[in-house]
């Protein structure tokens, strides 16, 4: 199979081309478009790089040292030092597939023509994209304002050939050698050049993408467990029918109650009740409000879409040049517009992660479970059952709270007070990525438990997708109901099948693609 390749025009890119050069290695080239429009804006700035009167960041100083007129033969000097001076960052390295979005989606700015970058610097960042060398990013060092500074400095400076990277066998070694092996000449910066490199929402912009796809897997997945749940737990599919989300016309809402009875389609278990047990009026609010919680996060999810899809069209840098020829400042860098979306989408995945940790404790307690033993326990009192399990999910749960609290609410004032308020949105970003890992993991448990309740409801058929479902784990080697076991190996095969997207795959054929 051939790899894909992902051309940049003038234009901006997709979220489909984000992830396939950061996920999946696609091959990136500049179009004949894009080539133009950079030489075209590279001749403005040498046009305005050769007046005696200043320019921000063509002959100036940056930030708050804006104010020192540069001389024209100590500009590649300037270039390459604030390349060098801003690669500052600290703590561990970033994932590889960060950077490979951060890098991608800064060339996507450069290739809009608005940056005055020269043709061959393009070419040299898409050159290190498609030799599958990552320059080491460090956790922290940018505010999201003045764009994602130090990152996008350690990336820039492996252009340089400065710095470490990753090279395409993952062995960290200095980017210098990796360009020479990949017979890739490192680039000397001129005017501009080294600030276009640093100055852009990239890296956030990368993480919010990544972190769309992953929550739309999720999503789906938490309308099969709260299905599973529902039926293990004997409750009724009547709150999901389509009149009754029709009247509350959230778009969310109503594709998350199709999905679960879509799941729920032919069930057995759905409506019965224990002999003995009074009919229940109706089922719990982490059961019967389902829809309603996850819907709001889908349609948080809808309006970050619409964010990253603004800022993945958009040239960000400072200065910039606009199409009239004019070189103008800006503050369009300011990460505002991703960080308060980040944020957003960490509060919805908190919330459901919290009703799947609901259900899944309701499952648990035999006072609540309609039938079920303690714990799932196969011996209560000899077993412990899932007790622990629930207690891991409560604690994931927890961390999921604290990092649901804004980052975007915060400021710290830098540069001289220059950059007096920042967006905080690469530390939304960072926090986000934690949040989806254990949100995964909290569905996960929830699949654990509802499919073994299932299973002990002896003598009740679940539904044809349910069964799907719990033979599809059972087949990725997490075990049924049975005495107590080594847990932590089954919750992390069903963490896996969760994040993969596997449960997902395994109800589709029954119900056909979930919303």
């Amino acid at each position: 199979m051939d790899m894909q390749t992902v051309v940049l025009g003038t234009s901006g890119t997709t979220p489909q081309d984000v992830i396939a050069v950061a996920r999946h290695g696609a091959r990136v080239e500049l179009s004949t478009e894009a080539v133009e429009a950079l030489a075209a804006a590279r001749a403005v700035v040498e046009a305005l790089a050769a007046k005696p009167e200043p320019v921000y960041g063509v002959s100036t100083g940056f930030g708050a040292l804006a104010t020192r007129h540069i001389d024209h033969e100590l500009r590649t000097q300037l270039q390459r030092n604030i390349v060098r001076s801003h690669a500052a960052g600290m703590g561990p390295r970033v994932e590889r597939e960060v950077v490979r979005a951060l890098m991608f989606l800064r060339l996507k700015t450069v290739a809009s023509g608005h940056t005055g970058v020269r043709p061959e610097v393009a070419r040299t960042m898409a050159d290190v994209l498609n030799a599958g060398i990552t320059p080491v990013v460090h956790e922290y060092g940018s505010l999201g304002c003045s764009g994602d500074l130090a990152p996008l400095s350690h990336c820039a400076l492996a252009l340089m050939g400065e710095g470490d990277a990753e090279g395409p066998d993952g062995t960290v070694r200095p980017a210098g050698e990796l360009l020479a092996a990949a017979g890739i000449e490192p680039v000397v910066l001129r005017e501009k050049e080294g600030l276009a490199l640093l100055n852009g929402t990239d890296g956030m912009l990368g993480m919010l993408i990544m972190a769309l796809a992953d929550l739309d897997t999720l999503y789906k997945s938490a309308d099969v467990t709260a299905a599973l749940s529902l039926e293990a737990l004997l409750g009724t599919e009547k709150v999901l029918e389509p009149e009754l989300h029709a009247i509350r016309p959230h778009p969310g809402q109503a594709a998350s109650a199709a999905n679960m009875l879509a799941v729920l389609k032919g069930s057995g278990l759905t409506g019965h009740f224990q002999a003995g047990e009074a009919p229940r009026v109706q089922d719990a609010y982490s059961i019967r409000c389902a829809p309603q919680v996850a819907g709001a996060g889908r349609d948080t999810m809808a309006h970050a879409l619409l964010v990253a899809e603004r800022e993945l069209a958009a040239a960000v840098d400072n200065p910039v040049v606009l199409g009239n020829g004019e070189v103008r400042s800006n503050g369009n860098f300011h990460g505002a517009p991703v960080a308060y979306v980040l944020d957003f989408l960490a509060i919805a995945a908190a919330d459901l992660g919290s009703i799947a940790e609901r259900r899944t404790d309701r499952l648990l307690d035999k006072n609540r479970s309609h039938g079920l033993p303690p714990f799932l326990a196969d011996d209560a009192g000899v077993d412990s059952g899932l007790m622990i399990a629930q207690y891991t999910q409560a604690a994931l749960v927890s961390e999921m709270k604290r990092l649901a609290v804004p980052a975007s609410a915060d400021s710290i004032p830098s540069s001289a007070m220059q950059e007096d308020h920042v967006s905080m949105g690469w530390s939304a970003a960072r926090k986000l990525r934690t949040a989806v890992g254990n949100l995964a993991r909290i569905i996960a448990v929830e699949l654990y438990a509802a499919t073994r309740g299932i299973e002990l409801r002896e003598g009740l058929t679940p539904a044809p997708a349910s069964r799907a479902a719990i033979d599809a784990l059972r087949a990725a080697g997490v075990e049924g109901p049975g005495p107590d076991r080594f847990l932590a190996p089954d919750l992390a095969a069903a963490d896996a099948f969760v994040r993969e997207g596997r449960l997902v795959a395994a109800v589709e054929p029954v119900t056909g693609p979930l919303a």
